[in-house]
């Protein structure tokens, strides 16, 4: 099974961050009315001000960092920038009432980010490539 590993790595990564680049696109092109919208989440964990930032930061998450989770690159920094993401929306939806079966999506999301940070991003990595390319003797 260790053989496969890498390669489970790389179709995970390649999914998970397609559909965050898809789901981030919106938010990361829509400026600054989207970002303040977005932003305005982080009230649910009492935090209220500049939320054109907050919002950008998540757009920022979502879509760089589905880019960076597709190429394994910058990979620890960029799920923990998504980790906290989805922290936020599974807060805001719990908050609002939404209930598990909306919140969920975000959980899930958090719970294989976090995951995939102690994992690694796998040999098939642009983090991996560097790593070997530049630190060897």
């Amino acid at each position: 099974m260790h053989k496969t590993r890498d390669f489970g790595l790389l179709l995970l990564r390649l999914g998970i961050g397609s559909m965050f680049v898809y789901h981030g696109w919106g938010k990361f092109f829509g400026g600054p009315p989207v970002w303040k919208s977005v932003g305005g989440a982080m009230g649910f964990v009492g935090i209220s001000f500049v939320p054109t930032f907050w919002g950008f930061m998540a757009a920022f998450s979502e879509f760089i960092g589905g880019i960076l989770m597709i190429l394994g690159l910058g990979f620890q920094a960029a799920l923990t920038l998504m980790c906290i993401t989805m922290a936020v929306a599974t807060t805001m939806h719990l908050s609002k009432g939404d209930g598990l079966s909306v919140a969920s999506h975000a959980i899930e999301n958090g719970i294989v980010f976090f995951s995939l940070i102690f994992i690694g991003p796998g040999r098939l990595s642009l983090d991996e490539k560097f790593k070997s390319g530049c630190c060897r003797q």
